[in-house]
């Protein structure tokens, strides 16, 4: 008797939780479908989407983390739009995540609690372009191909040139950069001013109204705190940019070295003898070895060197031409080429933007972790022999690549998703890679951000102190935590 009681127990304890499930499914839909219907009066039935396909287009970025769908896709057109979508997640405690062209690879936009994401790719406008100013006004969805294509007949251009057609709103989120960082530095020194969206609806300037001045003392640094916080503060609809002139002669060489570690050390000696670079990138042997293969490029399958020089006269870039040639030969390297073409150039460029796309190919059905650290420039050689050494260690396919001279490499470590086995030793890698980097002084991360992906590093890169103190910032904007949750820490 005391057995079939304590089973009826079972049973209606059982009963009452598939009740309590049922009811909160109940809730959370008619949550949804109330959340939809005020969106929708917002933005438009059309730009309100619930569709599976969409909202997993819309859960997954580029790089290695698995998809996670929000539960609405919202496609807005202006900042008015992003403000009363705002409010709308603020009032009914919807999670908010913004979204760009989908090109990071941390897991960033992974709407891990569910939500809104907010699509800005219809904010694709250029505002305003002050050409006596150096500067100009963009809406956030713009990429910067896009962006660069159309200052083309102005002498000017936008020198931030992530790999990917990255947004302009997504570069800035994550403090990107790219293969002219040496010269023209990253996202956060071509910022002037950010119009963002708060959690709450508000909307701010970072800089203040129409403010596009190269410098100011006026507050404290708002625009700083923004560049690089991920989403996680609000969403960016504005930027004021600044731009760059055209340069009027530019040059590209090609070198080739017989060891990694004698590529760097030349790369050290040419930003120690002041020689003005505007490109710096190094591969190694197994990324020649792709590029040849996937892009039809020429090189021998050696760790190489791509430099690009400008100036403003044929003399002036010659000059620091045969500066590189004497430091390259001197340090062993060979095959010295040197192109003013627009076309070799252009090819030359192309193959390493799409080196990712090339490394994939290497190893079909394959799935890839990105990852990227950056060190001071005199640790760069023993970062990336190290790095080296542990991607044989761990018998790994990982081609090494980047922006050598701001000390920013990459690697795309390929492996079978099937083989469990290969992916811990994957992860382990790309681990141990972020806390070489923070060993030798630097970070875990130069431009791919945090994400999902590298919160354990963010922790060992900072102290408690520090890690607190971004928390408590994160709770004055956001007391609901409704942006981007559970990125960054």
């Amino acid at each position: 008797m005391f057995i079939i009681k304590n089973n009826l127990l079972l049973k209606r304890l059982q009963l009452c939780q598939q009740i309590k499930t049922i009811n909160r499914k109940l809730t959370n839909n008619t949550k949804n479908e109330i959340l939809v219907k005020r969106l929708q009066s917002v933005c438009g039935d059309n730009n309100v989407s619930t569709n599976v396909s969409v909202r997993e287009q819309h859960g997954k970025d580029e790089g290695f983390y698995p998809t996670i769908p929000p539960d609405v896709v919202v496609f807005v057109s202006n900042t008015q739009h992003v403000s009363d979508v705002h409010k709308i997640c603020y009032e009914m405690n919807a999670p908010i995540i913004p979204y760009g062209s989908g090109t990071g690879l941390e897991g960033g936009v992974n709407a891990i609690n569910g939500g809104v994401c907010i699509d800005l790719k219809n904010m694709n406008k250029v505002i305003e372009v002050n050409k006596e100013d150096f500067d100009c006004v963009v809406e956030a969805g713009i990429d910067w191909r896009s962006l660069n294509e159309y200052l083309r007949d102005t002498g000017l251009f936008f020198p931030i040139d992530p790999g990917a057609s990255a947004s302009i709103g997504g570069m800035a989120a994550t403090c990107a950069s790219g293969t002219n960082a040496v010269l023209y530095g990253t996202m956060k020194e071509n910022i002037l001013n950010l119009e963002v969206v708060l959690p709450n609806g508000d909307i701010i300037n970072t800089s203040g109204r129409k403010c596009r001045s190269r410098k100011s003392s006026a507050g404290y640094d708002l625009t700083s705190l923004f560049i690089g916080s991920e989403g996680t503060l609000g969403t960016i609809t504005h930027i004021s940019l600044r731009l760059s002139a055209a340069p009027d002669c530019v040059a590209a060489v090609v070198c080739s070295f017989p060891d990694d570690k004698v590529a760097i050390n030349s790369v050290i000696e040419i930003l120690q003898s002041n020689i003005s670079v505007a490109r710096v990138e190094y591969l190694d042997d197994v990324s020649i070895k792709a590029c040849r293969s996937y892009s039809k490029v020429s090189l021998q399958e050696t760790p190489t060197l791509f430099l690009e020089f400008n100036g403003s006269n044929d003399d002036e870039v010659n000059q620091r031409i045969a500066m590189v040639r004497d430091i390259v030969v001197s340090n062993g390297g060979s095959n010295f080429n040197c192109s003013t073409d627009a076309e070799e150039r252009k090819k030359l460029w192309k193959a390493r933007h799409e080196l990712y796309y090339a490394v994939k190919a290497m190893k079909p059905n394959s799935t890839a972790i990105i990852t990227d650290v950056c060190v001071p420039i005199s640790r760069l050689t023993e970062m990336i022999v190290r790095t080296k050494q542990l991607i044989a260690s761990n018998e790994v396919t990982g081609p090494m690549f980047g922006h050598v001279g701001d000390g920013n490499f990459h690697t795309v470590i390929v492996f079978d998703p099937n083989d469990s086995q290969e992916l811990a030793r994957v992860k382990s890698t790309a681990y141990t890679m972020g806390e070489i980097a923070l060993e030798l002084g630097g970070t875990c991360t130069g431009e791919h951000g945090i994400g999902r992906g590298k919160v354990q590093l963010m922790r060992q890169q900072y102290d408690s102190v520090a890690i607190d103190l971004m928390k408590r910032l994160r709770a004055t904007i956001d007391p609901k935590d409704l942006m981007n949750p559970q990125k960054l820490f």
